[in-house]
This record gives C-alpha cells, structure tokens and sequence, in this order.
C-alpha cells in the first residue's frame, strides 16, 4: 500500500516537473519571438523614416520615344504622350544617356564652361572677297592719229603725267595733212572769190571746199585751228594733239621723231576720278550678291580709311581655276588716293532672310566631315548633336537642323570637353536606331613590332597583335602619330604597346606609346 502511494506520488512530481517546465520553455520561446519581432519592426519603421525622408531629385525629362530630346520642365511630344521624369541615379536607364557627356561639376568650373542660349536673329552676313584697284574702261581714251605721219614734238613725254583738258601732247609733220589744208586753203578762196560771179563753176569750188573740210575733220582736226586756216590761207607744217579729258596718262608710245602709221595709239590717257575695284567671289557665295548691294572697301596703304561704293555688275563668267566670280564696285577716288592696281579687301552686303535659329560662331565644333554642338542638360551633362548649318557672319551661325530655339549650347570650353570625355565615342550611335553603349576606354590597345617610320608623313608602320576591342586579328597596318613626339624615339624592330583611336573613318591615331622589354614577345 504505501508502496503503491510512493509511486503515485512521484509520477504526478514528474508530471508537475513537465508540465512546469513546458510553461518555462514557452514563455522563454515567446520572449524570444517577441524580441526578434521587435527588431524587425523597429529596422522596418527605420527604413520607412529613413526612404520617407530621403527625396529623389529631378534631372529633366525625357522623350517616351527615346529621341534625342529632353526638357527640364513636364511636356508632350507630337502624339500627346507626356515625356518621362528622369531622377538622380536613373540616367543609365535613360536611352539618351549612352549619347551624353558626364562630366563632374568642379571639373565644369574649372575648364570655365559657358553656355548660350540658342535665339532667333536676322543675319547680317558680309560677302568677303579680294579684289584689286582698275580704271574705270569708260573713262579710258586713247590718242591714235588717223593719218600716217611723224612725231615732231613731245609736250607730254613721261608716263604718269597729270594732264588737263586740252592740254597739248604732241605735234606731228604729216605731207598728207599739209596737202589736205593746202587743197582746202585753195578751196576756200576760190569759192570767196566766186562768191559774185554765180556762175555754175561757184557750187563746184564749193562742194570741194566742203569736201576739204571734211577730211581735215575726219582726221580729228579741230574747229579752231580749221578757222585759223580758213582765215590765213596758210597750212601749217605741223599739227598739235591735245588731250581729250583731264587724267593721267597711263601708256605713252610716243618718241620724238618717230614715224606713225594711221589709227597707232601714241597715248592713253585715264581720268581716275572714278574707279573701279573688280574683286573676286567664291562660287558658293555669288547667289548672294545682287547688283545695287552697298561695299566697304579697305585698302592696305590707309589702313584708317573706309571706302564705301556699290555692286554695279556681277560677270556672267566664272574662272575655272580659282572658282571664283567677278564682282565689279565703283568708287569715288577723290584726291586720287586710289591708284589703279592696288590690293582691296571688299565686305559686300548679302541678302537676308529673315530671322533665323542661330548661335555662337565658337559653339560649333567642325571636323571637317561633320558639325557639332554640345547641349547642356544640367548637372555636369551634355548631349552632344549632329547639326546641318547654314549663313553665318563674323559671330554667328544659323542652324537649319538639330538645334531649336531655347537650347543652351557650349560657348566656351567646348573642346576641352571633347578631349576630356571622348566625344568621338560618345556619338559613335548616331547612326544607329539603338542606344549606343557608354564606351569602357578611350581609345584601343594593342603591342607589336615597328617595321618603319616616315617622319615626314608622321606615320608608323606597325607588325601588332589581335585586338579585342576591336575583334582584329594580327595584322601589319600603318598608323598616324598623333605628335612627332610619339616617333623621336622610335626605331625599326622596336618592341612597343600603343594605345589609339580612330580619328575618322579608316584614320587610326596612336595617343600613346611605351616600350616593351626586349624579351617580351613580339605580339603576333
């Protein structure tokens, strides 16, 4: 019995014991659960505040399209879809991104970019050309007897002699002239002293006076010394040339005692109180000169001195070697300061076309195969664009394609930028519909052996290895140097590692050049 109540007894301590410690254990797990719960909840809260505080920022926004086109306020494109907001550490996501330039802004202070908005002006373009002093051709007269006869006396007898209206030249002995001026003398009196008788032989002496007269006119005789031998009933042995206008004589052939034959051209003589200044525009320019157009001409001799006149002729002709055209200007030469053969620059007015988009001469980056401009989109980025280009003056240049009105373009530093972040790279995809990737290098590796060098050309001729960047086999090929400095120390069997780039389509450019030591392989 008492034995029967032990064992009883230390099977409910056993169960009391159990159950105790269930109670223990659970209570523990659920503290346990609860304090990892607890944490969990407080990190979460934690995060939460933290993303709540934290607000992204707004770069600009996007075409949906994915063309090259952002705005920094909210927009639509053409078919009414509302452009996409772009946030701080978004822009790899951003197809445009792979054709933009990063760069970091205390790099952007210190290279002193400066932008410019894009506006619409009217561009008053001048038409530069080269031109050069000549006579005016109507004010040109030239003295040729039109008998044959001899130079008896020389008034005017140095070239380049101012000479007045009128003035003597020279005096001539011609055996036909003094005949012509004896058969008139003759026929003169005859007909005065017929005068009375009216017989029919009267009209007859008459019509060869006037026949007389006529012939002496026709040599250029003038009226006063016809009267004077009308009036004498002497021919003089010598007649004198005067000078037909007031000018400079240009060309003289005239030598005393010489011997002329008729229509011989002993002096030319050039009035230059009016000149012409002929000068000689570019093919590509001559649609916009128009006669009537006003000129500014600048001469070397006075530097301080502005001439201004009009286009009176444009020639029909162009000159195949130089493919230019003639443009003919007239000006006033007061105090004969312009001198027939002297050098002019000539800036004539060109047609307008109204108001167009425009910007900064300096914006424009030329590689002789393409134009560019740099966009600013803020935050050290710039979108580099293909631009098709039109009129320009002295500081600007319109646009006819890939720039509107509004768009900030870089002024100043514009090259810097290109050198600093490879432009060439960056619009490597312009061809192509998708995003171009952001380039990894600068430029391209390779090692190799150098098999000549031309100095003068600035060319290596180059034994090198596959390229991987490239997917180019081992291959001999020539390179340019980008200095001279690159092949001073180069020779040929040299070992080097170069790195390069491709300047333009099929020019490859080595940057860089190290050497390679003596027992490295060759790189083939």
């Amino acid at each position: 019995m008492k034995q029967g109540t032990r064992i009883a007894g230390g099977v409910i301590a056993v169960a009391l014991l159990a159950a105790g410690g269930g109670y223990w254990l659970g209570n523990r797990g659920a503290t346990a659960h609860g304090e990892v719960s607890s944490a969990v909840m407080a990190s979460a809260i934690s995060a939460a505040g933290t993303t709540g505080k934290q607000e992204r920022k707004l770069l600009y926004y996007r075409n949906p399209m994915g063309l090259p086109d952002t705005s920094p306020v909210p927009k639509k494109d053409s078919m009414g879809m509302d452009y996409i907001a772009v946030y701080s550490g978004e822009e790899d996501n951003d197809p445009t991104a792979a054709k933009q330039i990063k760069i970091s802004t205390d790099k952007v202070q210190k290279l002193g970019v400066r932008t410019e908005a894009a506006q619409l002006r009217t561009l008053d373009r001048a038409v530069r050309a080269a031109g050069r002093i000549e006579p005016d051709e109507r004010r040109l007269f030239s003295i040729a007897p039109k008998f044959e006869g001899y130079v008896e006396r020389l008034h005017v007898n140095v070239t380049g002699q101012p000479v007045g209206r009128g003035q003597p030249l020279f005096e001539v002995y011609s055996p036909e002239l003094v005949s012509a001026q004896r058969e008139y003398a003759i026929a003169a009196q005859g007909v005065e002293s017929l005068k009375e008788a009216g017989s029919p032989s009267q009209s007859g002496m008459k019509q060869l006076a006037e026949s007389s007269l006529q012939r002496l006119k026709n040599w250029d005789i003038s009226e006063e010394q016809i009267k004077a031998l009308a009036k004498s009933g002497e021919s003089r042995r010598t007649l004198t040339f005067r000078s037909p206008v007031a000018g400079i004589v240009i060309e003289k052939k005239a030598v005393q005692g010489m011997r002329f034959m008729p229509g011989e051209a002993l002096y030319q003589i050039a009035d230059l109180s009016s000149v012409w200044v002929v000068a000689d525009v570019f093919e590509q320019d001559i649609a916009l000169v128009k006669s009537g157009a006003q000129a500014k001409v600048k001469i070397n001799a006075y530097p301080d001195k502005l001439f201004e006149g009009r286009v009176t002729y444009v020639y029909p002709t162009l000159k195949a070697e130089t493919r230019t055209v003639a443009v003919r200007v007239e000006l006033a030469n007061p105090g004969l300061l312009l001198k027939p053969g002297m050098f002019a620059q000539v800036a004539l007015s060109a047609a307008t076309q109204g108001t167009v988009v425009t910007v900064p001469a300096s914006a424009v980056i030329d590689s002789g195969t393409r134009q560019m401009v740099l966009i600013s989109q803020g935050e050290g980025r710039f979108e580099p664009r293909e631009v098709k280009l039109g009129a320009r003056n002295d500081n600007y240049v319109e646009v006819l394609n890939g720039v509107k009105e509004g768009d900030k373009v870089v002024v100043a530093a514009n090259f810097l930028i290109d050198a600093e972040s490879n432009l060439k790279a960056a619009v490597g995809g312009f061809g192509s519909s998708a995003p171009a990737a952001v380039p990894q290098a600068s430029g391209h590796h390779a090692e190799g052996t150098v098999d000549s060098i031309d100095a003068k050309a600035g060319t290596v001729s180059l034994s090198h290895g596959p390229v991987a960047s490239l997917k180019w086999p081992a291959m001999t090929m020539e390179f340019k140097a980008a200095n001279a400095v690159l092949l001073k120390d180069l020779k040929p069997g040299a070992k080097i590692a170069v790195e390069f780039v491709e300047r333009q389509p099929g020019e490859w450019v080595i940057t860089s050049v190290k050497p390679l030591a003596a027992t490295a392989p060759a790189g083939r």
